[in-house]
């Protein structure tokens, strides 16, 4: 496969056919075969302004994906790192439920309320890593605190 090497714009067009990228991961990607930063800029600015690339619609998707399977926290942490503004990350994540994630997710994995303090713990941790954030994790549990796993021989 040889030939003519793909023009900048061709590649970019070819990554942005496959999925959403956002404008700085398409930059990374770009930047390597572009003679400047600035040819990469200009390209990303022409995408942008005829709609091909969009940090909104890459946020949106992002959120519509992996928000079944993660929490707000986690979500809007990988888009920081992607270079979404908050603006927009916190529009992408407007109507996550978190805590309904975190009830379906619970059920599914454990379904039942601890049983011992340990236990409460490795769930809430389970939750935790799945970026939710602790008020919804509690209401999921339906109010499983960790207080009801105190000692009964403990005065208090």
């Amino acid at each position: 496969m040889s030939g003519t090497p793909k023009s900048l714009k061709a590649r970019a067009v070819d990554l942005l056919s496959r999925r959403e990228y956002s404008r700085r991961e398409l930059f990374q990607k770009l930047a390597p075969h572009a003679e400047s930063t600035e040819e990469v800029d200009a390209l990303l600015a022409e995408l942008a302004e005829h709609g091909w690339q969009s940090d909104t619609r890459f946020a949106e998707q992002t959120a519509s994906s992996k928000g079944r399977r993660y929490g707000s926290r986690r979500l809007a942490a990988e888009l920081r790192e992607k270079g979404v503004d908050a603006d927009t990350i916190t529009e992408a994540l407007a109507g996550q439920d978190d805590v309904a994630l975190a009830r379906q997710l619970w059920q599914k994995k454990f379904g039942q309320k601890p049983q011992s303090r340990e236990e409460w713990a490795k769930q809430m941790r389970f939750l935790a890593a799945r970026g939710l954030p602790m008020d919804a994790i509690r209401k999921a549990m339906d109010g499983a605190e960790e207080d009801d796993f105190a000692d009964p021989n403990a005065t208090g």
